[in-house]
């Protein structure tokens, strides 16, 4: 059962479940265009400023990594050394942009994706809850994925250190970091049709910890999707429509005339 007493599977076949909602979400606007283009605008915005902000980091990872190493200075092999650092710095940089795509791209386009999910709702029956004002809404928003990112980056800094060790770094780590940014992408693209219901920031942690398989499943393949340049922003939309999906059909009960 889910966290609020929604039959669902567990393990592999919730998992199975998890990515399939988000295909059915790319499905959803696929048959859409028009609504597709609409929830590319905020991706678009969001895509441009993380290309500003990796181009910098690209240039300027070696005056980085000396201004973090000075420690490094009298080595006899400081260029190398601060050479890996500062490859360490991007691909950080690069996974970080990742993980906060959507949370920025969501603050950015609260308007957008609100109207977007709205209309997955309205296509399957009754749209629960009503409309939220916008700056409330948008400061909510951000308030909430502050807290968001600040869970991310407990797990994030853990596995960062954990990343210099032979072997485990690049086996085990890899895998443990995709499933801990995949959950907190579910948690970010699920906000929206969860506090259409009237759901906290706890309460929608506990649904998704109890029904980690979807949760995982779902956001592990956007997580997975969003490494390919420029996929995010095409794909976007459809994570929306799916997380939206996977609320309504998968983790809670469904609108009151469906009862």
């Amino acid at each position: 059962m889910s966290g609020l007493g929604q039959p669902v599977r567990r393990g592999v076949g919730g998992f199975a479940d998890g990515v399939g909602f988000f295909f059915k979400g790319l499905g959803w606007v696929g048959r859409r265009p028009g609504w597709w283009l609409f929830g590319l605008i905020p991706g678009l915005i969001a895509f441009v400023l993380y290309v500003v902000a990796l181009i910098w980091l690209a240039t300027n990872a070696s005056d980085v990594a000396e201004w973090m190493t000075p420690f490094a200075d009298d080595w006899g092999w400081e260029g190398l050394f601060r050479t890996l650092i500062g490859i360490l710095i991007f691909v950080v940089g690069l996974a970080l942009s990742v993980i906060t795509f959507t949370a920025v791209t969501l603050a950015i386009g609260e308007p957008f994706y609100e109207k977007l999910s709205e209309k997955v709702e309205a296509d399957f029956g009754p749209v629960p809850g009503g409309d939220q004002p916008f700056w409330s809404s948008l400061l909510r928003s951000i308030r909430d994925s502050i807290m968001t990112l600040f869970y991310v980056l407990l797990f994030t800094i853990p596995l960062f250190i954990l990343g210099f060790i032979p072997v485990i770094g690049q086996t085990i780590v890899p895998v443990l970091g995709a499933l801990v940014s995949g959950f907190f992408l579910t948690v970010e693209l699920t906000a929206l049709a969860m506090e259409r219901r009237g759901l906290n920031r706890k309460a929608r942690f506990a649904i998704l910890r109890n029904n980690k398989g979807s949760a995982l499943g779902f956001g592990v393949a956007i997580f997975l999707t969003f490494l390919i340049p420029f996929v995010a922003v095409v794909a976007m939309p459809g994570a929306v429509a799916g997380a939206t999906l996977m609320v309504r059909n998968g983790l809670t009960p469904p609108p009151p005339a469906y009862r």
